[in-house]
């Protein structure tokens, strides 16, 4: 059997400085007999040399629409549809477009047009259902350090200033200082008063990332509250996001909720909240539990504020990237999660990750016919769009 070769392409998407391989994980694919070619990048938080040295192949940036059929492109954010060509290979990346995203059908029918096929990483499991590689903890950790930021400079600026845009971290305890002590500022500015965090989808990898963050910052345990599925059982809006001072949704959304918050419910009595990070990050899905975070907000501009909202100001991040944020650390992680199931791309056809994961894809790819239609269908006079 010929050796199978990873293509790793080049992030395009802005500040985004994460890696689906790192230079250990490369090492590793390379002692098992896989080929690994490596697009330069002035980007990606590992030097082009540090994957030279453990002896990939370097390659030249945007080089992997002309790859030989056979090998495998291996990225991590959606491929910009500035020329959405047919795509005729094998890809291993999160595409954002099983969950009826905006324009999902897009982007997924690129690769029935070019004989390709998509591998998600979103939805790459193992035979129990559970994700075998995931960001959650570091999205969750990078959510909440920005929440605790805006938190504190709200405190300062009010709402005359947005909080200014944030550049990625060459390491964590980088991050860690600064929320430390901005948060340490927030509390004297609070009359000493540390602020209470909510974070729903508490128990999961984004949530535990999200309250270790806090606690990272000083604020006390008995100003988390931790929330989970039990706390959500009964439908929203709930009274327990107003009290809080920050409230940070690490919810996977898989089914129709309720919204956990409004516009309309905020303007009903006492306010605390005043930050809302949607680490889900779920702005174009049709039930967004926060309906009022439908805008991404960008590390260039992190913070969108509501214009009715003054005492206290009230600002939402929505960021689709948040671990980029950490990105060495967060690669590392997520790649040495991934790499299991890497060394199983030999025997795809039969490995329960990669059977179940083109499973999903062609399930999927037959739904567009009629996505297609309903979205070529025009609304007839006098009704309303949905």
């Amino acid at each position: 059997m010929a050796p199978v070769t990873l293509h790793l392409r080049s992030e395009t998407k802005p500040l985004e400085h994460r890696s689906a391989l790192t230079p250990t994980v490369t090492r590793k694919l390379l002692d098992n007999g896989f080929n690994v070619n490596i697009e330069r990048s002035p980007e990606r938080i590992f030097d082009d040399k540090e994957f030279a040295s453990v002896g990939a192949t370097l390659v030249e940036e945007g080089s992997w629409p002309n790859a030989p059929e056979d090998h495998i492109i291996i990225g991590l954010k959606e491929l910009e549809d500035k020329d959405p060509f047919p795509l005729k290979h094998t890809h291993v990346a999160f595409s954002h477009c099983y969950k009826n995203q905006g324009d999902w059908e897009k982007v997924l029918g690129r690769f029935p047009r070019g004989g390709g096929t998509l591998y998600d990483l979103e939805f790459l499991a193992d035979e129990k259902g559970r994700r075998v590689a995931a960001f959650g903890f570091h999205a969750g950790y990078a959510g909440a350090a920005l929440a605790l930021l805006d938190w504190a400079w709200q405190l300062e600026h009010g709402n005359k200033e947005a909080l200014p845009g944030k550049g990625h971290y060459q390491c964590k305890s980088d991050l860690d200082t600064e929320v430390k002590e901005q948060v340490s500022k927030g509390v004297q500015r609070n009359k000493g008063k540390s602020p209470r965090v909510l974070v729903i989808g508490a128990l999961g990898r984004c949530g535990r990332g999200a309250l270790e963050c806090c606690r990272q910052a000083g604020i006390p345990e008995q100003q988390l509250v931790k929330w989970d599925m039990d706390e959500t059982a009964q439908p929203g809006p709930y009274n327990a996001i107003k009290e809080a001072d920050a409230f940070i949704n690490c919810i996977y959304l898989s089914e129709p909720l309720p919204p956990f918050i409004s516009t309309d419910f905020l303007k009903q009595g006492t306010r605390n909240l005043s930050v809302v990070c949607d680490v889900s990050c779920d702005t174009t899905n049709p039930h967004n539990p926060i309906p009022f975070a439908n805008q991404p907000t960008y590390f260039s501009k992190p913070t969108i504020t509501l214009p009715d909202f003054l005492n206290p100001p009230l600002s939402y991040i929505s960021i689709d990237h948040l671990p980029s944020l950490l990105p060495r650390e967060a690669s590392e992680a997520f790649s040495e999660a991934l790499l299991s199931s890497l060394l199983q791309l030999p025997e795809r056809d039969t490995a329960p990750v990669w059977v179940g994961a083109e499973k999903m894809f062609k399930e999927k790819v037959a739904l567009l016919p009629q996505a297609l239609r309903q979205r070529e269908t025009p609304v007839a006079n006098g009704a309303a769009k949905a």
